[in-house]
């Protein structure tokens, strides 16, 4: 598929999958006509979008994306996969509770602005 079909129906800009096409988290092989630099992109990166934009968003770094990728990858060493895959749910679920805490943190700062100002 082309670039404009990826991004419509991934919901990324062009800018971003050029992006992280340079950044190695995705790729693409040349269209099929001499004439134009197009490129093809599979189908398969739909998916994989998904999974980038949404460890982007937990923010995780392109670094550690792109061992996460190649980990989820069914042909790459099971037990080097399994070990990474398993190191980014606990590094997760740790950014999670830290965030949670902060949570709590800026709900007291608020009750408290909340309280001095209506007294």
């Amino acid at each position: 598929m082309k670039i404009g079909t990826l991004a419509q129906r991934t919901g990324l800009s062009r800018d971003t999958i050029r992006f992280y096409e340079r950044q190695g988290l995705i790729s693409s092989q040349p269209g099929d006509s001499e004439t134009n630099n197009y490129r093809d992109y599979p189908e398969d990166l739909v998916s994989q979008l998904d999974v980038v934009t949404h460890a982007r968003a937990a923010g995780m770094p392109i670094a550690e994306l792109k061992k996460l990728l190649a980990a989820m990858d069914l042909n790459s060493d099971p037990t080097e996969s399994l070990q990474i895959i398993g190191q980014q749910i606990h590094d997760l679920r740790t950014h999670i509770d830290a965030s949670r805490r902060v949570i709590g943190l800026l709900r007291a700062a608020r009750g408290q602005i909340r309280k001095h100002h209506t007294e």
